[in-house]
């Protein structure tokens, strides 16, 4: 086991594993509603935040949930206000809000925080970064798990959510600052870039296995855990990069379950 040997690859492994589990679980309602597309608005919008909170002196960190919950809010109210469906809303506001950060980003002088922002730092977390994606990936799972069935239920019917009193609009924000907040603890581990697929990945692939959402909890989580392991212990051999070596696990397991359900529909 020649990677547990170092120290940054024990880190490395431990903070893939504790984002792994919140973002898995995230997928799964991410997916059943149809806003994986709002895990990749908000995970490129929060460029501009950490920009400005470069700028400004402030955490990075701060700046993208800050970033992060302004693209969720104003997707939201356009959505509410205008005839255009939310998609659309959500590709605007989120690519205009990436370019805004690309500007900003080209007028600083450039920084080796700013591009591990971008890009990922994996094997170069401290333990400050670690308190911080477990503190997030604590408070997102429990809350997840708290109220996973008030959030199914919003994310199948919202009219029968709110005929029997459950508060629609608190989910509806609540869930996107979960998601904002995963982003955040994302950022260290894996980039703005690549952190929809840990936002998507685990859930589409459980959501191809079973039908059962108990099920699909449990599965995505195994997913994500499996993908990022073996993504950064393959790339300890192969010299790549972790997280895009975690993504491409992932996307190789998403093509043989779709491949295996088809066939398996085909055959019955």
């Amino acid at each position: 086991m020649l990677p547990f040997q170092f120290r940054f690859m024990q880190d490395a492994f431990l903070i893939s594993i504790m984002l792994s589990v919140p973002a898995a679980l995230l997928s799964c309602f991410l997916v059943l509603k149809g806003w994986s597309l709002m895990g990749d608005a908000i995970s490129h919008a929060v460029l501009p935040g950490v920009v400005l909170a470069y700028v400004i002196g402030i955490p990075l960190l701060i700046g993208a949930f800050v970033a992060g919950m302004v693209c969720a809010l104003l997707t939201g109210w356009i959505d509410e206000n205008s005839r255009v469906k939310r998609d659309t809303v959500m590709g605007v506001v989120f690519s205009s809000m990436f370019g805004l950060g690309i500007v900003l980003y080209t007028k600083i002088e450039s920084d080796v925080h700013l591009d591990h922002i971008l890009f990922g730092n994996m094997l170069g977390v401290g333990p400050s970064d670690l308190w911080l994606t477990g503190t997030i990936a604590i408070i997102v799972t429990g809350l997840l798990l708290l109220f996973w069935r008030d959030l199914l239920l919003h994310a199948f019917d919202e009219q029968q959510a709110r005929a029997l009193g459950l508060n629609i609009r608190l989910l509806h924000f609540g869930l996107l600052a979960v998601i904002s907040l995963t982003v955040v603890a994302a950022l260290t581990a894996v980039g703005i870039i690549l952190a929809i697929a840990f936002l998507v990945g685990p859930g589409a692939i459980a959501f191809l296995i079973t039908r059962r959402f108990g099920q699909m909890l449990c599965v995505s989580v195994v997913v994500a855990v499996f993908s990022s392991f073996s993504g950064i212990y393959l790339s300890f051999f192969i010299d790549s990069a972790p997280a895009p070596t975690i993504v491409l696990i992932l996307t190789a397991l998403f093509i043989l379950t779709f491949l295996k359900v088809s066939l398996r529909t085909r055959i019955a």
